[in-house]
């Protein structure tokens, strides 16, 4: 594992929950249904274990898919919460019949319903069912479209290469559709023991009721397991290893948000002007502005999308102040107060650092950027680090090679302020006040809380910060441990002792998972609203100080 000492993978069990699964399980396993019988308990966990929920998984139900070769049948409608029946937990790990009402002393905290039809009318299996698979087909139908390109570029060999991934990418689609069991990686790249550990993890959770599958499995394991496998059909296929099949998507992306782009930077450039002028409440203003800006800027997301445009169209500084009333959490007093007492603790000598966790390229990438660049220059900070993917991942996250482009793309454009932008931003990396990492674990299925054993020098790396700001969806589904938590759930509770220093989670809402929210805040949106968990009509900016 890159720069990880030797570190010995995560055995898994302390992080992940206890025996029964609830609202905090993990959302989108399958479970069998059985027809008749009482579920098999769970196989016994650590105690550390015990005080955590299972990960989501997508449910099987009749009709759906066995690994047969059968297609998975349409998505039902979906259910608002009002009407879930009883509170119930299921004893097994894939049934959903047999279920018994746990007293008090037994349920987990942040234990709710569990409800057996939830996985097929949950987000979680519409993806796995219907956006991943369009992706595939979008992947292979890039590769198909560049077979010239290849041609031209490296001859015959590339063509074959081309057939090879292509012929890879068909078996995986076919594999997921028809609900076959998750398979180890075959590669030989860095990352491989650890993954091939995971499905070892995950199998050991099937207590002998099958092998894992597409649809009996975490929903946030397979589809970072769908992302890896994309990458391996180019990375065992030289001389077209290197090709990012995302790129175009990316790219237009960014285009086509050229109006918000412009906007951005013209409202920045102007603020510089004048920022040494302002005072504490203004500058406070000007924060809360950019954030917001940030936190808006994460709709743009092509793998919620399946790769369809997304893109930022107008300028989202216009319309903020009638965007309040959609952020649920809203704890950007709680980032100011760190920053500004941060900076009068800290001497000369020490820096206030503040990290970035990327999400997506494209228009979002440069609200992250301005937001960068504005706390240097409020000298708010006096280091910005981001973190993004070693690999293409969810369609549109952020690579260094998106990171670097994006800067180029401003600096040569020929918009004054645009090219400013540009400009000052390189100038910000050869300076080294800004600096770029892509550690292989942002693209492992693990959540964070695994991280400190997983990766002990990321971990450590990101204790030396005085503010994590953690962007998008995949980003909060990993902090949280991609749990049906209940609403009201402490958002510490759910980090699960990842405390590498305080942090913060700028998210619009794409998936069914949520915490910290006031008694009542969730049910009441969702009687009227039955989507709103999956559609980034909602955001959350929602802050944790450090144990």
């Amino acid at each position: 594992m890159r720069g990880g000492k030797g570190a010995a993978p995560l055995p898994l069990a302390a992080s992940r929950g206890g025996g029964k699964e609830a609202a905090g399980q993990p959302i989108g396993r399958r479970r069998r249904l059985a027809s008749a019988g009482r579920a098999r308990p769970a196989p016994p966990l650590p105690q550390a274990a015990a005080e955590v929920l299972r990960p989501r998984r997508a449910v099987r139900l009749p009709g759906a898919p066995s690994g047969r070769g059968e297609a998975p049948p349409a998505r039902p409608s979906v259910t608002p919460r009002g009407a879930r029946p009883p509170r119930s937990v299921t004893l097994g790990f894939r049934r959903c019949c047999a279920t018994a009402e746990p007293s008090s002393a037994e349920r987990p905290p942040g234990c709710g319903a569990t409800v057996p039809e939830y996985g097929a009318r949950s987000f979680a299996y519409f993806t796995i069912k219907d956006r991943l698979p369009q992706i595939l087909t979008r992947v292979i139908d890039t590769l198909h479209r560049h077979k010239n390109e290849f041609f031209e570029e490296h001859g015959e060999k590339g063509v074959e290469a081309e057939k090879r991934a292509i012929s890879f990418l068909s078996k995986l689609r076919n594999e997921l559709q028809t609900d076959k069991p998750v398979t180890p990686l075959e590669d030989e790249l860095p990352d491989a023991a650890l993954w091939n550990h995971y499905l070892d993890y995950q199998r050991n959770l099937s207590n002998g009721n099958g092998e894992p599958s597409w649809f009996q499995s975490p929903w946030l394991y397979v589809e970072c397991y769908l992302y890896r496998r994309i990458h391996a059909a180019l990375a065992q296929n030289p001389p077209i290893d290197n090709f990012d099949v995302f790129k175009e998507g990316k790219a237009q992306n960014f285009f086509e948000s050229q109006e918000a782009v412009i906007a951005l930077c013209t409202y920045f450039q102007e603020l510089l002007k004048n920022i040494k002028d302002l005072d504490e409440k203004q500058l406070q203003e000007e924060l809360f502005k950019l954030l917001q800006v940030s936190l808006w800027g994460n709709k743009c997301d092509l793998s919620f999308s399946a790769g369809e445009g997304r893109s930022q169209k107008s300028s989202p500084l216009q319309s903020l102040e009638n965007m309040i009333p959609y952020i649920l959490v809203n704890d950007m007093e709680k980032i100011w107060s760190l920053l500004v007492n941060t900076k009068k603790r800290n001497t000369e000598k020490s820096n206030v650092r503040v990290d970035i966790i990327l999400d997506n390229a494209g228009f979002e990438l440069v609200s992250d950027l301005v937001l960068a660049d504005f706390l240097l220059s409020s000298k708010l900070a006096d280091e910005v680090h981001f973190h993004g993917k070693s690999i293409p991942w969810y369609v549109s996250d952020t690579t260094k090679h998106d990171f670097n482009w994006t800067v180029k793309q401003l600096q040569s454009a020929n918009h004054m302020w645009m090219s400013r932008c540009g400009i000052n931003w390189e100038g910000n990396l050869k300076k080294g006040v800004w600096v770029y990492h892509d550690h292989m674990f942002w693209t492992l299925p693990h959540d964070f809380s695994s991280m400190a054993e997983v990766a002990p020098d990321l971990y450590a790396d990101l204790q030396k910060s005085n503010l994590l700001l953690f962007k998008g969806d995949l980003n909060y589904r990993k902090l949280t441990g991609d749990r049906k938590w209940e609403y009201t759930v402490p958002f510490c509770q759910a980090l699960n002792k990842f405390h590498p220093a305080p942090l913060c989670s700028l998210r619009t809402l794409k998936s069914d998972t949520q915490v910290g929210l006031k008694p009542g805040q969730g049910e009441q949106i969702q009687a009227s609203e039955p989507e709103w968990m999956v559609s980034g009509k909602y955001g959350v900016v929602q802050f944790d100080a450090a144990l």
